[in-house]
């Protein structure tokens, strides 16, 4: 029976480890940017960092495509040129701050994940995007660069493709298919990936497998009535039965070159890879399953008689239950509302910028209980 894995546990994951990798970086310093080489040493997964890249490279390439015009010839040589000129030059211009970076970062996490656990996801998500048409095995190469993980078994698999001929989508990822069942045992363990991934936030490969459903009661039909001359038979058991439950990145063009030449980190203080940081405060870390449990989602101001700062009372679960339930999803307003609140001279004030100003800005309605959990947070900030 194949192993079933859970896409809520990666991306529960992914945002997760985002979060905490991010909070160790960018610290008390919300301005602060990473530029290319910080991106591609951010963490010990070489495959997230290609991730983040490539996904970050795609948006670009989407935003340079709004360039064209109709009243402008864009296929001439000499503006090709000049367009590739100018990619080339913003590629090594990478600026991200953190509300741009973390979610970059938690989807190459969850991507990562996919990969090792499915690296037919990775062919049809990083290689093969569904906008991304026919493709040749010269164009497919050009995705390898963003490819670390089980990248020996993607060459192997384009080199044997016939050279200049365009395939269609669907056959490259049925002949993918094939090329797996063929090639199964070269594939790179899922538990080295895995170890790699808890140096940084507690994992185990039995966490991120989809949980079964609880047994589901089926009755059983009764049999029809003896008839009188035989002795009745006796009322049928009901049975049970165990019921099983049942984005993608844009191409890359060719021509630029890879980005970042020169390691600097804008408003920041020199890179160090975050795995060196994180290794000292694992011990008596929790699993993502004890992460993700009610009873482990209190703020740390409900644990302590004061707190020097909201953003740093605020727990990683209860930052994502206030930037969902709160802010609709959004990152940098939460980011700047709790920074604001920080700038605040006291409990008052910071009141009634929750209560006049953000409840009216972000319409906040039957959302009492997470309003009065950051209430409670203020108090305790501004507590003697």
């Amino acid at each position: 029976m194949n192993t079933k894995y859970s896409h809520a546990q990666r991306e529960q994951y992914g945002r997760l480890l985002a979060a905490r990798l991010c909070d160790q970086h960018f610290g008390a310093r919300p301005t602060a940017t990473l530029d290319g080489p910080a991106v591609l040493s951010f963490t010990p997964v070489r495959q997230v960092n290609l991730f983040v890249v490539q996904e970050l490279l795609g948006k670009w390439t989407a935003e340079m495509a709004q360039l064209r015009s109709a009243y402008f010839d864009f296929e001439d040589a000499d503006v090709r040129q000049a367009l590739t000129q100018f990619m080339n030059v913003l590629s090594r211009r990478i600026r991200l701050s953190r509300p741009t970076y973390e979610p970059l970062l938690a989807q190459a996490v969850a991507d990562t994940l996919a990969g090792a656990l499915s690296p037919a996801d990775t062919l049809a998500t990083k290689l093969l995007p569904a906008e991304s048409g026919p493709r040749t095995p010269e164009q497919l190469r050009e995705g390898l660069r963003y490819l670390h993980l089980n990248k020996s078994l993607f060459e192997r698999f384009i080199d044997a493709l016939p050279a200049g001929q365009v395939q269609p989508r669907d056959y490259l990822i049925s002949h993918f298919s094939q090329h797996l069942e063929s090639n199964s045992g070269q594939l790179e363990p899922l538990t080295e990936l895995v170890a790699q991934f808890n140096e940084l936030l507690p994992l185990t490969e039995e966490e991120l497998r989809e949980a079964s459903a609880p047994p589901v009661a089926v009755p059983v039909q009764p049999a029809p009535a003896a008839p009188a001359a035989l002795v009745p038979a006796p009322d049928p058991v009901p049975a049970t039965v165990s019921a099983v439950p049942v984005a993608p990145a844009p191409m890359v063009p060719t021509a630029p070159e890879a980005p970042m030449a020169k390691a600097t980190v804008a408003d920041t203080e020199a890179v160090v890879p975050l795995h060196a940081k994180l290794k000292a405060e694992r011990a008596g870390s929790p699993s993502l399953s004890e992460t993700l449990r009610p009873d482990r989602a209190a703020t740390l101001a409900d644990k302590a008689p004061n707190v020097e700062s909201l953003r740093e009372a605020i727990s990683i679960n209860q930052r994502f239950s206030f930037i969902n339930e709160l802010f609709g999803g959004e990152n940098m307003r939460y980011h700047a509302a709790i920074q604001h609140l920080d700038t605040l001279p006291d409990a008052d004030a910071a009141k009634r910028y929750v209560t006049d100003n953000l409840a009216a800005e972000q319409q906040w309605v039957r959302k009492d209980e997470h309003v009065n959990k950051l209430l409670r947070l203020i108090d305790r900030k501004f507590s003697a």
